[in-house]
């Protein structure tokens, strides 16, 4: 097993217990707070959940982490709390594993119990390192692009969707000692990049999610049974290439997502915008074929925040490629009207199914 790289600012005969905060305790929050405590408590670091659902917690304290999926049924006993108080902290590492519209408040409420010299870390999708940069310090902030699925279907109960690991990195891209001790801490989950284009990584991500996340709320079903429809794929398409279009005028450097997803490639080109069908086209949807039956299990977790009542985190998704490109003068009509879509369906105004899929690319043209 990895140990953790030393920290040069500490001596080495006073040097602490890795003390870790994890904010949130829907399916990555629980699954990853599982993962940590197993691997990491027993040898010394300090393991905590933190929630403001207080179901959840008593579900935790009672129970422990139970974990269900293709791996087999276990149990973790672990600690999920909905208050912190004096002695819980401070933290190395506080973990937001919130949905965007909740990641804000949380950076504030765990604010306090960060030691000067940790890092929050965003586990989000969207682009929360800059709003979080704004609260606690840019130099405070670090970035982890996740790419593996988690989901709660009941209650204290946390299911691993798919697998795959973690893209980590500062904003800036400047190097910094924590990454590596970050890293070693994540290992337990899944593998592990340090990347040093992390804007790069994250638009990419941001693209992917702004189609996969928002067509799956607004499909209303896993990935897999989504991909199989043509017209699915086609939304995707224009979502993820009005996406890069805005971070290619923003002067940012795509990333390839998990070493092997070229966004710049994926891109519709003008030619393949007016093409019926071409050998260029057959190939993009193949891909997307080839995702969704790698992640079929996967399911929007906007989609679970909405059955929850909770608001849905596309102005974080849609609604940033939206701002940008206004910002850049970079047309984004699908995004709009995606991002409308969910919110339509938040209110209630419509249900999520094909037929939402439809009438949006119906109205688009894109059909």
């Amino acid at each position: 097993m990895s140990e953790f790289p030393p920290d040069p600012s500490i001596p080495a005969d006073a040097a602490a217990p890795l003390r870790v905060l994890v904010v949130g305790c829907g399916g990555i929050g629980g699954v990853a707070t599982a993962a940590l405590t197993e691997t990491w408590g027993p040898l010394g670091v300090h393991v905590v959940a933190f929630s403001s659902n207080h179901d959840i917690a008593r579900a935790v304290s009672e129970h422990g982490f139970r974990l269900v999926g293709a791996d087999g049924a276990r149990t973790v006993p672990g600690r999920c709390v909905v208050t912190l108080g004096e002695g819980d902290g401070p933290f190395d590492f506080v973990i937001l594993a919130v949905q965007p519209p909740q990641v804000e408040e949380a950076a504030r409420a765990a604010l306090p119990f960060l030691a000067p010299d940790g890092a929050m870390v965003c586990l989000q999708n969207g682009l929360c390192e800059d709003r979080i940069a704004r609260i606690a310090g840019p130099d405070r902030v670090l970035g982890g692009v996740v790419a593996w699925g988690a989901s709660m279907p009941e209650v204290g109960v946390f299911e691993r969707t798919a697998a795959g690991g973690f893209a980590i990195g500062r904003l800036d891209g400047a190097p910094d000692p924590r990454i590596d001790r970050l890293a070693t801490l994540l290992e337990c989950i899944g593998p592990v990049t340090r990347s040093d284009n992390f804007a790069g990584a994250r638009w990419s991500k941001l693209a992917i999610n702004a189609a996969i996340s928002t067509l799956g709320t607004i499909g209303g079903d896993r990935l897999g049974a989504l991909m199989v429809s043509l017209t699915v794929r086609r939304i995707v398409l224009h979502i993820m290439t009005e996406t890069v279009r805005v971070a290619r005028a923003a002067s940012i450097r795509l990333e390839k997502v998990s070493g092997t997803l070229d966004l710049d490639w994926i891109a519709l080109t003008d030619e393949e915008m007016r093409a019926v069908a071409s050998p260029s086209l057959v190939a993009k949807h193949a891909l997307l074929l080839a995702v969704g039956a790698r992640y079929r299990r996967m399911r929007s977790s906007m989609l679970s925040a909405i059955e929850r009542g909770r608001p849905p985190a596309v102005d974080f998704l849609n609604g940033e490629v939206v701002d940008r490109g206004l910002s850049l003068g970079v047309p984004t009509p699908v995004n709009a009207a995606a991002q409308a879509m969910v919110h339509a369906i938040a209110r209630r105004e419509r249900a999520s199914g094909m037929g939402s899929v439809y009438a949006l690319a119906e109205s688009l043209g894109i059909g």
